[in-house]
């Protein structure tokens, strides 16, 4: 089972840390990776594996929240059919 993570917002260090952290912590394997930051704003989206998680989705979810919270981002997960669902055309 895969899930997409995005993230947006203002750059700054840790940011790549304390997501992927979250996701070590949970069990979740980062698959792909794509970041960039224009001028000052950062942004990431990250495919990861979400077979084998340690803890619920939900709880995921809310870890992810809280540490987006705390840095000043905007921190989404989703699972890959449902990202997918919501982006075609």
């Amino acid at each position: 089972m895969k899930a997409v993570v995005t993230v947006i917002g203002k750059d700054r260090t840790g940011i790549i840390y304390n997501i992927s952290k979250v996701l070590a912590e949970s069990n979740a394997n980062i698959l792909d990776l794509s970041q960039t930051v224009m001028q000052d704003l950062f942004t990431m989206i990250m495919l990861v594996d979400v077979g084998d998680l340690t803890c619920d989705f939900v709880e995921l979810q809310e870890e992810l929240d809280r540490v987006g919270i705390n840095l000043g981002l905007s921190v989404r997960i989703q699972l890959e059919a449902v990202f997918n669902a919501m982006h075609q055309i």
